[in-house]
């Protein structure tokens, strides 16, 4: 018999603070194919850990070839990953979108026919709002230049993409056409993202940059005449090597620090483990390497993502000393279920409660976004649980956090 408090996680709306979707268009255009809906995530990740050979990882998303045999092909390595977090979001979604409690080849042919129907028109919106049950979505669609969402701009919210800026690896063309602002020193720079921010900031919800992936987290702070020689060689086309890309990235961050405040967004960062197989550098990663940063803005809320996996307990510190410091563990649930069901608990000892966010899928489908969802709810209530099973909380108090977990907390940060 499920408690009250299982209940209601289960069934109470849950704020999505991340994903990188695939626009309604782009979904039902895509293959109709079951493989692709149970698989096409971060599952293959460590289905290549765990030695796959990569000729099997991509039949695998070849929907014109026959299910049975693409399935085959990777299932010695799925019987290794099953278990895994992204392994269990596989079969989440292979039981909840096509009744299977068991991949086989057989039965996941024998389903295979179902996937048309989750493309009909509106299937999309569907999949969140009524099978996921998620409150708003928030869509780092990879680009600066946000628009009201064409389905349900009160539903679909945009981050605007900084990590270009971040990383220093930004165009000059590309921003001067964007904000008809000729950029050729630091005081057009500054103008030209003034005005970017200023055209996208009434459609975004937050900045995002995820320059962890090219560059340390570690930040410094620049003036105007040290990156005025490194702007002026990008224009002429010269390469600027990564000790250069990283000085004129801080002082885009920077800006973002301060321009995104004034309209009143948080600035959203990756921090901790990277998706794909073979490149990460974890000296890049670590949350607390953005403590400058965070101490220089004060009156900016960063929202540090991922749970800063697997470094995790320095961004509990952060967010104890900081007060501008809220955490987000999007994407975390399914990379390490455990470890984030520790977090929360933790985080609860540790840090206020009104700083934490729960969920954000971190996916370009719908489907997989429902999975982590629900393997979201499930850990949560785990980690809940506990506290009340130790008596460190009643029922009626784990159920007061679950509600600001899961949706109140998102609602306050994001202001809506």
């Amino acid at each position: 018999m499920p408690t009250d408090l299982a209940q209601f996680v289960a069934t109470s709306p849950l704020a999505d603070t991340h994903e990188h979707q695939n626009a309604e268009a782009a979904w039902q255009a895509s293959p109709p194919d079951i493989l692709c809906d149970v698989f096409d995530h971060y599952s293959v990740s460590d289905l290549v850990s765990a030695g796959a050979p990569q000729t099997a990882t991509a039949a695998l998303f070849d929907a014109g070839r026959d299910v049975v045999d693409r399935f085959r092909a990777i299932e010695p390595w799925w019987r290794h990953i099953e278990h895994t977090g992204y392994g269990e979001a596989v079969r989440i979604a292979a039981r909840t979108f096509y009744d299977l409690d068991e991949l086989t080849a057989e039965g996941l042919a024998a389903a295979n026919g179902r996937a048309a129907e989750y493309r009909l028109p509106g299937g999309r919106d569907r999949i969140f709002r009524e099978v996921a049950g998620l409150d708003h979505v928030q869509i780092d669609h990879f680009s600066y230049l946000c628009e009201p969402d064409p389905v349900d701009p009160s539903y679909y919210h945009y981050d605007v993409s900084w990590a270009g800026f971040s990383g220093g690896g930004f165009s000059v063309g590309a921003l001067t056409a964007a904000t008809g602002v000729e950029v050729g020193d630091p005081d057009s720079l500054r103008d030209a993202l003034t005005a970017l921010v200023a055209r996208s900031a009434p459609h975004a919800v937050a900045a995002k940059s995820q320059h962890a992936y090219e560059r340390t987290l570690a930040w410094q702070e620049r003036d105007d005449d040290e990156i005025a020689p490194l702007l002026a060689a990008k224009i002429r086309g010269a390469t600027l090597n990564r000790a250069q890309l990283d000085a004129l990235g801080d002082w885009c961050l920077a800006r973002a620090a301060e321009l995104f405040a004034a309209h009143g967004l948080p600035v959203k960062i990756h921090t901790g483990h990277w998706a794909g197989n073979g490149g990460m550098k974890t000296e890049y990663v670590r949350p607390g390497l953005l403590a400058p940063l965070l101490a220089r803005y004060p009156g900016t809320r960063f929202v540090l993502m991922h749970a800063g996996w697997p470094y995790s307990e320095e961004l509990i510190a952060l967010a104890k000393h900081f007060a501008n410091v809220v955490g987000d563990c999007c994407w975390a649930w399914s990379m390490a279920p455990l470890s984030v069901r520790d977090f929360i608990r933790h985080w609860l000892h540790a840090a206020p409660a009104n700083k934490l966010l729960t969920f954000g899928g971190d996916t370009g489908w719908p489907i997989a976004s429902a999975a982590y969802a629900q393997q979201a709810r499930t850990w949560l209530a785990r980690a809940l649980q506990a506290e009340v099973d130790e008596g460190l909380m009643g029922e009626a108090q784990a159920i007061a956090a679950a509600g600001r977990l899961m949706v109140g907390n998102a609602r306050e940060v994001f202001g809506l």
